[in-house]
């Protein structure tokens, strides 16, 4: 049976937010392979924040885009900072056995009490992914494991500011930064936990594109803080760069979902004529008002079909849909599929 098609694109930020949902096109893609190699006592809040934006990544899109897989030293068995061992697929040595066929990225996760010695069998491991041309990263201090195999010689590196000191005395060929965070060069190191996860945004933007990232970013990005005394949720489809004018406009639209406004509404409330409202959404959303304005309902239906058992009826009706059978068609022109098909298949996963 051939697949459904759909008549409707979203508009930028809202394809973001629905990325998962939306029918798959083209053929698959071919996962990339990220290892990890886990010293004694690394940083956990460094590796699940690296983790944590590699899993969002298959969230956010239909067929998975990255797997990844960890390594200790000498032990399966790794011991964090927080005293939690993790069980890891396999060891360096493991590793070396099977000449990097398994990862196409392999990064090294240090932590504070983390050995600054070297350990030989990751330095040939490290040497031998070089040649392969794989890039390499570490966090934490995880890339003095890449200046022991030689490989941050004449390059830029970032790392914990408890390790500058030792990184400048046993190397010196190696130019620390003081931001934390660099690429480049198929290099890719950082300093800690939080530059740990966005240095994978990074990463997984020149692979796979601003679209995937910005749609990361609004599932763990929504309860940063942009100040110590605001602690609001921030949904990153808001866009608090955007003209005040916009932003009240959006908000408006956002709290009459089940009783939509018309244009000429919307523009009295803010003081704008139609035109220049519309000349708003133009030019910072290139869509229309009555698009967003539609695609926000859709999204909410979306949400509302496959969060909750609530009936398609009362959903259409809580969405500002008149009728089920209006809701059905915007629904199935967006996401290929109608409502009722689409919570099957979400159920059946």
């Amino acid at each position: 049976m051939q697949e459904p098609q759909h008549k409707r694109h979203f508009s930028t930020l809202m394809r973001d937010t629905n990325s998962a949902f939306l029918p798959v096109q083209g053929a698959d893609q071919q996962a990339i392979r990220i290892g990890f190699v886990l010293l004694e006592h690394f940083s956990m809040m460094a590796f699940t924040a690296a983790v944590d934006a590699v899993v969002t990544a298959n969230l956010v899109q239909t067929s998975p885009l990255f797997n990844f897989s960890t390594y200790g030293l000498d032990s399966s068995t790794v011991k964090s900072d927080l005293g939690i061992e993790i069980s890891a697929n396999g060891t360096v040595e493991q590793l070396k056995l099977k000449n990097i066929v398994e990862v196409d990225i392999l990064i090294v996760c240090g932590g504070f009490r983390c050995s600054l010695t070297e350990h030989k069998p990751l330095t040939a491991i490290l040497k031998n992914a070089a040649k392969n041309h794989l890039p390499l990263g570490g966090m934490w201090n995880g890339a003095i494991a890449l200046a022991y195999a030689g490989l941050l010689n004449d390059k830029v590196c970032a790392l914990h500011p408890d390790n500058h000191a030792f990184m400048k005395e046993q190397f010196n060929q190696v130019t620390i930064s003081e931001n934390v965070l660099e690429i480049a060069d198929q290099r890719l190191t950082c300093a800690g936990p939080v530059s740990a996860q966005e240095m994978m945004f990074k990463l997984i933007e020149q692979i796979q594109g601003k679209s995937t990232v910005r749609a990361i970013r609004e599932i763990l990005s929504c309860d940063r803080v942009a100040e110590m005394a605001d602690c609001k949720l921030i949904p990153i489809s808001d866009k608090p760069l955007l003209p005040d004018a916009l932003l009240e406009l959006i908000l408006l639209m956002k709290s009459n979902i089940e009783e939509p406004i018309n244009v000429k509404e919307l523009a009295g409330y803010v003081g704008l004529s139609r035109r220049h409202l519309e000349r708003l959404f133009q030019v910072h959303l290139e869509t229309s008002p009555a698009r967003y304005y539609l695609e926000l309902r859709v999204t909410e239906a979306r949400r509302l079909l496959l969060q909750s058992n609530t009936s398609i009826t009362n959903i259409a009706l809580a969405c500002g849909f008149v009728t089920t059978t209006h809701f059905s068609r915007c629904f199935k022109d967006y996401f290929g599929v109608t409502p009722s098909l689409a919570r099957e298949k979400h159920y059946n996963k």
